[in-house]
């Protein structure tokens, strides 16, 4: 089914085009991703299919049983309203039925009552109620009552994004999901949880996102605007990235053969009369357009910037036994830390977890509850925080750039201008010249981080660097980081950011305490995984009565841990054997059904038919609960038999007594 087809659009402000005659297709199920530097008209795109931008020209057909849902950067809403009534101002339906039926509820009215549960099955709303709350509780929003104006940035974009979510469960028609940067402002587990409900719902995405891990795991259709046009990719982000190289390539190729053609054709120019045949004015047209492609510019600015860093001293920077706390809340707890020179340190946690406070107190911005901060003399700070940029309204890009001084130092007393040092952040000529106020909210951060960055730091601090850039400004700012030669902390949510930079992570784990994990932040998210997967046996649960500390042995005299040699042997009976082995035998079937139940189930829309999956679910939910906790209790029998097998015949290899050396480590296989 088609959901929106676009011919030949056009877009401009001013001078500047968007985009130029491009045409597209989304059809149901498409997952789609937009890529494209901050400026090129992502956004714009959005709002022109939302209707609330209009294209110059080129036209866009909607299909009229779809309904088109956006997850906008900018979000309006009434401060008096409490986060419940907030999600109560929806306009699908069942969300009206569901609200009728609250403040029957309230009145009491027989009458209104009655109105209000008919309402209620007629939308097939009884369920929405509880997935409204499941997903607001995904969000980390638990306070109903808490007032939309007393909540943070954060908080209010996790809000919306709840409100998006449910208006799309809401919909009984087809429905078209628009996000605009939709991580922004999540945690890593948010971001994991979001990540897999999109990848799993039965839904038609349009996105634009800039945490790459979060693309490829969604998306599988990729829209590069770039130069004006439009370029569809399908496949993975590395997909796009080679068709990209390839398509550069090939453009280079026809450059070259234009420029030798238009060497030719400018010699034949220049000896023609005034005066031309209709034969000549044909060949006048090709030189023009063959001009046009030789003088493409195609050449991407490389960062390799060998430049002139202040040199960092013996002390660089630390941190000894600090505590911070904000009433009963404690953020840092005898915390200490010493910074080696050229350290890439990514910062992780929860948000308000004290991740910024920690940023703030490293500076002197924020005092400390108690310890010492010993800073080297040569460090000079350069921070990158989320309140975004201070300028002149009229002020123009070059020359907020050039108040911090004309050129940029590099190495052996060469230095670059500051027109080159912005076009190396994609800054081009014209947007160099043109007010700030008139950038686009990514460009405005771009700017900001150019600002940090030109200022020449020796340690730089990044709070959220990644929100709102694009991925090609993303690129560029890790290419710069890698060859940093300075200190370097960086708080951010984006996974694929933080694994190519840093080589250590300081997690944030609640109640002041701070774990010191050597990796990347993907081995550190493994890491833990692997704590959840392989728990430390809780000593109430020990076979033995206390656990001695190990010494140190010789040889094989060594300890097998929680064995108590009087315990008798169980084994399993001929009965438990074939039952362990039908268990394992009917649990992938009964998880296969479970699965075709849940897909039945979003794809139905018959309130009798749903009650009926729905009962369904729950039987073989349940039988497959009862299976699991049967096999676990059968598996661990066997685990024990062939724990008491090794324990045996390894004492016997070594001519131990297993009833006297019951405290023997088995060595693994």
């Amino acid at each position: 089914m088609n959901y929106v087809s676009a011919e030949n659009l056009t877009k401009s402000y001013g001078i500047k085009t968007l985009f130029e005659n491009i045409s597209f297709n989304v059809n149901e199920g498409d997952k789609i991703a937009i890529v494209a530097k901050n400026g090129s008209g992502k956004s714009t795109l959005l709002k022109i299919l939302m209707g609330k931008e209009i294209a110059d020209s080129g036209t866009v057909t909607i299909n009229k049983e779809i309904q088109v849902v956006l997850f906008d950067q900018e979000i309006d809403f009434d401060p008096n309203l409490t986060i419940e009534e907030f999600m109560m101002t929806l306009d699908s339906k069942p969300i009206q039925a569901l609200k009728k039926y609250h403040q029957s509820l309230i009145s009491q009215n027989p009458t209104e009552m009655e109105e209000a549960i008919s309402e209620m099955e007629n939308q097939k709303a009884w369920d929405l109620e509880n997935e409204m709350k499941q997903i607001l509780s995904q969000l980390k929003i638990t306070d109903l009552e808490a007032k939309m104006g007393k909540l943070s940035g954060g908080e209010i974009k996790r809000v919306a994004l709840a409100k998006l979510l449910t208006e799309t469960r809401a919909q009984h028609t087809h429905t078209l999901l628009i996000m605009d940067e939709p991580t922004n402002h999540l945690d890593v587990e948010m971001v994991e949880w979001l990540e897999n409900y999109l990848s799993k719902e039965k839904i038609t995405l349009l996105l634009v996102t800039h945490d790459r891990y979060f693309l490829d795991s969604v998306c599988d259709i990729i829209w590069e605007m770039e130069d004006n046009n439009l370029y569809v990719h399908n496949g993975s982000y590395a997909t796009y990235l080679e068709n990209k190289m390839i398509r550069e390539d090939n453009l280079n190729s026809t450059i070259d053969k234009a420029n030798n053609l238009y060497r030719k054709e400018l010699e034949w120019m220049r000896r023609q009369p005034k005066a031309r045949t209709t034969k000549s004015k044909s060949r006048i047209d090709a030189f023009y357009d063959t001009e046009k492609v030789a003088k493409t510019n195609t050449k991407k600015q490389n960062l390799e910037l060998d430049f002139e860093m202040k040199r960092l001293g013996k002390k660089i920077l630390e941190l000894k036994n600090i505590d911070k706390s904000f009433g009963e809340k404690v953020l840092l707890k005898d915390f200490s830390y010493q910074f080696q020179r050229g350290e890439k340190v990514g910062i992780v946690g929860k948000n308000g977890a004290g991740k910024s406070t920690l940023l703030n107190i490293i500076q002197g911005l924020e005092k400390y509850d108690k310890g010492e901060i010993e800073t080297g003399e040569t460090i000079k700070f350069g921070y990158f925080s989320q309140k975004g940029l201070v300028y002149k309204e009229e002020e123009r890009v070059i020359d907020f750039i050039k108040e911090i001084g004309e050129n940029f130092p590099l190495a052996n007393g060469r230095t670059i201008s500051a027109s080159q040092f912005l076009r190396l952040f994609l800054f081009d000529d014209q947007t160099q010249y043109s007010p700030i106020s008139k950038l686009s909210g990514g460009e405005k951060r771009r700017l900001h981080l150019m600002y940090v960055l030109y200022q020449n730091p020796n340690f730089l601090i990044f709070d959220e660097p990644t929100n709102d850039l694009d991925l090609p400004t993303l690129t560029v700012l890790e290419n710069f980081l890698l060859n940093f030669q300075g200190c370097l902390i960086i708080v951010s949510h984006d996974r694929y950011f933080m694994d190519r930079i840093v080589d250590h992570v300081l997690a944030f784990e609640g109640e002041g305490k701070i774990r010191d994990f050597v990796g990347n932040f993907s081995e550190y998210r493994e890491s833990l995984k692997s704590e959840v997967r392989s728990p430390k046996k809780d000593a109430s649960t020990s076979l033995s009565m206390t656990v001695e500390e190990k010494e140190e042995r010789t040889d094989n005299q060594t300890i097998l841990n929680d064995f108590k040699p009087n315990q008798t042997k169980k084994k399993l009976s001929f009965k438990e054997q074939r039952e362990l082995e039908t268990i394992e035998k009917e649990m992938p079937e009964l998880e296969n059904q479970r699965t075709k139940i849940l897909e039945n189930l979003n794809n139905e829309s018959d309130y009798e038919k749903i009650s009926k999956l729905s009962a369904e679910l729950e039987e073989v939910s349940e039988k497959l609960e009862m299976h699991e906790m049967r096999w676990l209790e059968l598996q661990e029998i066997v685990d024990n038999q062939y724990l008491t097998s090794k324990k045996t015949h390894f004492c016997h290899s070594v001519g131990m007594n297993t009833e006297k050396n019951h405290n023997v480590e088995i060595p693994t296989e």
